[in-house]
């Protein structure tokens, strides 16, 4: 069983991007590799910035190259509560901006020709309990009524011709969600972001920042400084003591992902037929897909701890137990790979972009990264060269975690994990 994620370990190889020298100036300095940064990279440049970007790593070996590699629409913190908190018309305007994201995806593969086997497979939102069925009968309605989206909804009868699984209560299903292959994405996405013109220096990280006088940045590295003009800060989950601001303000839950041997055709047609996305409404709940090659994707919060290598194994054992009450056809299936990863949350559960001290961010995409990263790169881009209407996420005040002393260790978290699953259990 290989510790390392299936989406890297099954993308083409990278070349290898560190120990070139850095220049000693450029337009815009991002520092982060994933996907938020890759994107912005690529879109800073075709608008014709000299863009170096500065990795502590290889190229997506954060959240971008750790998740469910699915590309899913629906605003994170739920459309009731988007309104509740900024009246409808705004929420509308969010929703449509993580609907407009899994399109700039999409449009993003087929214009640079990257083979990461994007479909529009569509996801089911399973229920976990009765409850949550008739929830979704009222968003269904919700949904078509108010924010112009088309969605399907499938009680439990009609749900075993999506899931070859019982254990739910029906489903809601969108048909505009996309599964790909976030490795090749990822490796793709690097490649553009060269033949733009931006450079690339991986096993280089950021180590420190001084704003100048005149408002633009030396970003210190291990390997340099260079004098930048504009800075992008793309760390999210991976966001370390350099950015004290972000890491105040950001909440790393940890995630993990297990990934079975290939299956064949006739079981995995059993399993998911239609190859949905899904993704079940338990707060503390799975996502599952099929990759390419037929294998089972299973993740969810297994554990409420770190990812190390010995957690990571602890949290596969407890996600094979639980994906074989889901799917007993598979119980005796062998799993291929383990791993865990961070992902960024913010305190109030939405992405958060804009300028903080004249440095720009975008982070805390609280599960929804693959198509949110990609988008607000692009959408950070242009705020950088001078349209702050851009960003869609514009106004919303990143808020500090209310936790005293504060400092980007989430000691809490498995309080907080024992709390949702006693209302998984018992509401």
């Amino acid at each position: 069983m290989k510790q390392i994620p299936y989406w890297l370990d099954t993308a083409p190889p990278l070349p290898d991007r560190s120990g070139k020298p850095l220049p000693d100036h450029a337009d815009v300095v991002v520092i982060g590799g994933g996907l938020t940064g890759l994107s912005t990279a690529y879109h800073a440049a075709r608008k014709g910035a000299h863009v170096v970007l500065v990795e502590k790593d290889k190229i997506g070996s954060g959240a971008s190259g750790r998740n469910g590699s699915m590309c899913t629409q629906g605003i994170t913190i739920g459309v009731d509560e988007a309104r509740r908190r900024y009246g409808q018309e705004r929420a509308r305007e969010l929703y449509d901006a993580f609907r407009t994201a899994v399109d700039v995806v999409e449009a993003l593969t087929l214009e640079e020709r990257i083979d990461c086997d994007f479909d529009r497979v569509g996801r089911l939102g399973v229920a976990y309990k009765p409850q949550h069925f008739d929830g979704m009968r009222a968003k269904q309605r919700d949904l078509a009524e108010n924010f112009g989206h088309t969605t399907t909804l499938l009680s439990k009868s009609e749900l075993r011709a999506e899931l070859g699984s019982d254990y739910y209560h029906g489903a809601l299903l969108d048909p505009l969600s996309a599964g790909l292959h976030v490795g090749k994405y990822v490796h793709g996405l690097a490649d553009a972001a060269e033949r733009a013109g931006a450079q690339i220096h991986e096993r280089n990280a950021a180590t420190g920042l001084t704003r100048q006088a005149d408002g633009s940045f030396l970003v210190e590295t291990m390997h340099g400084t260079i004098h930048a003009r504009q800075v992008m800060a793309a760390t999210d989950a991976y966001t370390d003591k350099s950015l004290p601001w972000f890491r105040k303000r950001l909440i790393n839950v940890g995630s993990f992902i297990i990934v079975t041997e290939p299956l064949a055709d006739d079981v995995a047609r059993e399993l998911i037929p239609n190859r949905r996305l899904v993704v079940d409404s338990k707060n503390i709940g799975h996502y599952i897909r099929l990759t390419p090659d037929n294998r089972l994707a299973f993740g969810g919060r297994a554990r409420f701890a770190p990812s190390n290598p010995a957690s990571d194994l602890k949290s596969g054992d407890v996600l094979k137990r639980e994906l074989a009450t889901i799917f007993p056809r598979v119980s005796d299936v062998r799993i291929d790979y383990v791993w865990g990863g961070n992902v960024g949350f913010s305190y109030d559960r939405i992405p958060h972009a804009g300028e903080a001290d004249g440095l720009y961010y975008s982070m805390g995409y609280c599960g929804h990264g693959v198509q949110m990263a990609t988008y607000m790169g692009q959408r950070m881009a242009e705020v950088m060269d001078g349209h702050p209407e851009a960003n869609p996420l514009r106004g919303l005040d990143f808020p500090k975690v209310p936790v005293p002393f504060y400092n980007g260790t989430a000691w809490f978290l498995p309080f907080a994990g024992a709390y949702y699953k006693a209302k998984d259990r018992f509401r």
